[in-house]
């Protein structure tokens, strides 16, 4: 049986396109687990229905405690083998969990398929899936593709993972990027990763207003996690130091992309990711497996802090 954990909050405009794509799968052995997370608008009762209507469906009512406490309610209580993770605004090709599980076979400790973004009105194409090709990554592998941010992401979604993964495991809340922040210990965990190369099968949405998409105290986050991880792997796995730095100057540009440039507010933020961007652009700019986009901005940062940021500011091949 496979877990579809789908935190729920304030989406009732999104709510029905997202349930009906997973129960509408191909692979009918599912547990979903809707986990209203304290709506205040329609979201609990539109929930409640599901679950009269479909008895693969249990509902979790709870205080509202943010993303991460939602998908940790839901695995407190799931009992399937393999959960995956669906956002209630993203929904999900028809093959999505048997394409999935095929590339997992009986070894992979993780599979994962190819998303496609999509702006709020707009209809993505959804692909007849007639073929896919699987690529398999050992556990060295893998970290590396997912922190030089080549084929493999943090994200949880858009993937299917063996619930032992998550044996001890459980997202941080009160935190924004809560992916980024379990992907090192869950990929300390796996020796095969296996990735879904086809037709786009999870179809995630921008939402105007998204704290992803403006620039919020709480996105500092992100280079919280990373800090951490590269303590961590300095410590326990420093073949990867290079491919998390790189992972880390990303953010890092990012940040001074979304900054205004001489807001005092951001001063501090401003300084900290400068001091990083300084004391590691010669060692991404000599690593070959950096990304160009990342090499470009090093070469740009030569040129002093608010030149790269008006630069960058002004071109979306930063983002």
């Amino acid at each position: 049986m496979i877990t579809i954990i789908i935190p729920v909050y304030n989406v009732q405009q999104y709510l029905a396109r997202c349930v009906e794509s997973v129960l509408a799968q191909t692979h009918h052995d599912l547990e979903v687990i809707l986990v209203d997370d304290g709506s205040t608008d329609s979201c609990g009762t539109l929930c409640d229905q599901y679950a009269a209507q479909d008895q693969r469906v249990k509902v979790v009512h709870k205080s509202n405690g943010g993303l991460s406490s939602a998908r940790n309610a839901g695995l407190d209580v799931m009992t399937g083998e393999r959960v995956t993770f669906v956002d209630a605004d993203d929904f999900i090709h028809r093959e999505f969990v048997d394409k999935l599980l095929h590339a997992m076979g009986n070894d992979a400790d993780i599979a994962v398929a190819r998303w496609q973004e999509c702006d709020e009105g707009e209809t993505p194409h959804v692909a007849d899936v007639l073929w896919s090709n699987v690529i398999s990554f050992t556990r060295d592998e893998a970290i590396d593709e997912i922190y030089y941010q080549r084929r493999l992401t943090h994200s949880a979604c858009s993937r299917l993972f063996d619930v032992r993964l998550f044996d001890g495991l459980r997202f941080p809340e009160g935190k924004l990027y809560e992916d980024l922040a379990i992907s090192y210990d869950l990929l300390k965990k796996v020796t095969k990763v296996t990735y879904v190369d086809g037709p786009a099968l999870y179809y995630y949405m921008h939402r105007p207003g998204s704290i992803i998409a403006t620039m919020k105290p709480e996105r500092t986050h992100v280079l919280d996690h990373l800090e951490r991880i590269e303590q961590q792997v300095a410590a326990e796995a420093p073949q990867h130091l290079p491919a998390v730095r790189s992972r880390h100057m990303s953010a890092c540009f990012n940040m001074l992309r979304l900054m205004p440039t001489n807001d005092p507010q951001w001063q501090s933020t401003k300084e900290r990711c400068w001091k990083y961007v300084k004391n590691m652009r010669f060692l991404c700019i000599k690593d070959r497996n950096v990304r160009i986009k990342n090499k470009l901005a090093c070469f740009l940062s030569y040129l002093g802090v608010d030149f790269l940021m008006m630069i960058i500011n002004k071109n979306r091949r930063f983002c």
